[in-house]
């Protein structure tokens, strides 16, 4: 089981540097997103600068970085012990270790919301439900994606424990959340300053 572990714990990090975002923009409009927009490669910033189409794809892409190393543990590991949870915590972890540093962009990349989303899909489906219900909401009402992408996040956690999962899975979600928190850093000073850019409609193609 353990060499079984460090294969995708390894295959996870690996997988998860891809940088999509850099890709499509680049395949697309011949453009560096790292300098256009707010410079990052997440879904959010491709969506603004080369087309909400490329936007979802990039969505989706980094939230199958996320969820396809914990299904393939989840199935090489087995979901019986809280062992296995919390191995299948800890890959979810490098998934996300490897799209915030990617291996492939100098150890740089995203700020890992998709990502997180889709380590979270694989684990429990039902408290990412309810954090993409506080994600839904708060964009709804204040059309703020970081805003509502921090508190989506802070919140994961909460559902975990109220759903029942062990204390080691709980404390790896905590420190997930934070990194993911952490990269939003600037983000988080202008909604204080009163100057974050609003989510508007953005180009389709």
């Amino acid at each position: 089981m353990w060499t079984v572990f460090i294969v995708l714990l390894i295959a996870a990090y690996l997988l998860a540097s891809i940088p999509f975002g850099l890709l499509v923009s680049q395949k697309v409009l011949r453009l560096d997103i790292t300098k256009a927009g707010s410079g990052n490669i997440g879904a959010t910033n491709v969506a603004r600068e080369v087309g909400l189409k490329w936007g979802i794809i990039t969505l989706l892409a980094d939230a199958l970085k996320g969820f396809i190393p914990v299904v393939f543990a989840h199935y090489l590991l087995g979901s019986s012990t809280e062992i296995n949870e919390a191995l299948k915590g800890m890959i979810g972890l490098s998934a996300l270790l490897g799209h915030q540093f990617s291996v492939y962009n100098r150890f740089k990349g995203g700020k890992g919301a998709a990502t997180c989303l889709g380590v979270f899909l694989g684990i429990s489906p039902i408290s990412c439900l309810f954090s993409g219900i506080i994600f839904i909401i708060l964009v709804s009402l204040w059309r703020y994606i970081s805003l509502g992408s921090i508190l989506a996040v802070f919140t994961m956690p909460i559902w975990l424990y109220l759903m029942g999962h062990s204390t080691f899975l709980i404390l790896l979600s905590l420190i997930i959340s934070l990194l993911v928190i952490f990269q939003h850093k600037e983000n988080i000073q202008r909604l204080i300053q009163g100057n974050e850019r609003r989510w508007q409609k953005v180009k389709l193609h």
